[in-house]
């Protein structure tokens, strides 16, 4: 079993930054692929970004690509989302999910594990 607990959330203005972080529990951290969902009010989770834990590998949504950074170290069990030029419509509850032995998961049901949730909201 693992948990997740993610922290950074917050209100930004647009243009702003800000960094989600994701601490996981458990020995075999190194061994999952971890992902960023958010889901906005009155719309359906959506895929943000995912690291593999095979080299690192990264996939973002086409609507975050060259804003959003999403890295881990395994040393600290943590992942980080760094969000910049941020825009309104990045305005979501932001869940961090994990799934081992996966190198490419783009979709929600591809996890296993979810966090509770950070809420960002970006104002214009």
């Amino acid at each position: 079993q693992v948990q997740l607990v993610e922290s950074g959330g917050g209100l930004v203005q647009a243009g702003g930054s800000l960094r989600l972080s994701c601490a996981a529990s458990g020995r075999t951290f190194s061994t999952y692929t971890m992902g960023w969902f958010r889901q906005a009010p009155g719309k359906e989770r959506e895929f943000v970004a995912s690291i593999s834990y095979i080299g690192g590998t990264t996939y973002y949504a086409d609507s975050v690509k060259g804003r959003f950074t999403f890295s881990r170290d395994n040393a600290k069990n943590t992942v980080y989302l760094q969000m910049n030029s941020l825009k309104p419509e990045d305005t979501a509850v932001y869940y961090c999910a994990a799934v081992p032995y996966k190198h490419r998961a783009l979709q929600s049901y591809e996890y296993r594990y979810w966090g509770q949730g950070t809420r960002v909201t970006v104002s214009s």
